[in-house]
């Protein structure tokens, strides 16, 4: 079966002007990293970045393909599912891996469960997800648990929250639904950082932070490799 990931880049961002390609501390454009999860994957045969701007082409690493897309899905009103139907009109494919740069902390194994679990034809779908396991309110209303009768937090039923990282479907199931997740989704449990979206500039303040503490502990670990650590 083959499998296609598609990565759309928008650059006219509204909240975080030009995220996409935002430099953290050290140089590196936010949409490397996500790039570098796709590229690991071993279930994955192509691999697209769909931008109307040939700009983006300068961000695009070796093993990416470069697919310009219509300048009006760049609208505000636009929506992923938009964005899909458009690009299976010119990449055919038996499995599609719908990611985005905004999650950057994506792992390429999370990606991978979710294309082995649609693979396997016992799930439609499949995305990315972070357990919430609290106590939630909405309209003033208990949502997962009773008021009279309160649980403890870890016996609360838990409610899931999408991340960006990675939405995988078959063809056929884009096509009768006419959305990335069908009526049978494998979700997939992801923690706290690979759940991390950047929506704000204060998100990707954040994400900076841990991304260069990753950076820090990848250059200690390497350093104690050769009996050379630095504090």
């Amino acid at each position: 079966m083959k499998t296609v990931v598609l990565l759309p880049i928008k650059l006219n961002n509204q909240r975080v002007p030009g995220k996409n390609i935002k430099r953290f501390s050290d140089g590196t454009p936010l949409m490397t990293l996500i790039q570098r999860s796709c590229l690991n994957v071993s279930k994955v045969d192509e691999i697209y970045v769909y931008c109307s701007n040939e700009i983006v082409k300068e961000y695009i690493l070796p093993g990416v393909k470069f697919l310009e897309r219509p300048v009006f899905l760049d609208g505000d009103g636009i929506n992923s599912n938009d964005i899909i139907r458009e690009f299976i009109k010119t990449v055919d494919a038996d499995i599609y891996v719908e990611t985005h740069a905004t999650g950057p902390f994506t792992q390429s194994s999370s990606i991978n469960a979710c294309v082995e679990a649609v693979a396997s034809g016992e799930y439609d779908s499949a995305f990315l997800a972070k357990r919430i396991q609290e106590f939630l309110w909405q309209n003033g209303t208990p949502m997962n648990f009773n008021i009279q009768h309160f649980p403890r937090t870890q016996d609360l039923i838990p409610i899931y929250s999408e991340a960006p990282g990675a939405y995988v479907f078959t063809k056929k199931t884009f096509e009768k639904y006419g959305r990335r997740v069908g009526v049978k989704p494998y979700i997939h449990e992801v923690s706290e950082v690979e759940s991390r979206d950047i929506d704000y500039p204060e998100d990707f303040e954040i994400a900076n932070a841990i991304y260069m503490s990753m950076i820090k502990e990848e250059k200690n670990e390497s350093c104690d490799a050769v009996g050379l650590h630095i504090t």
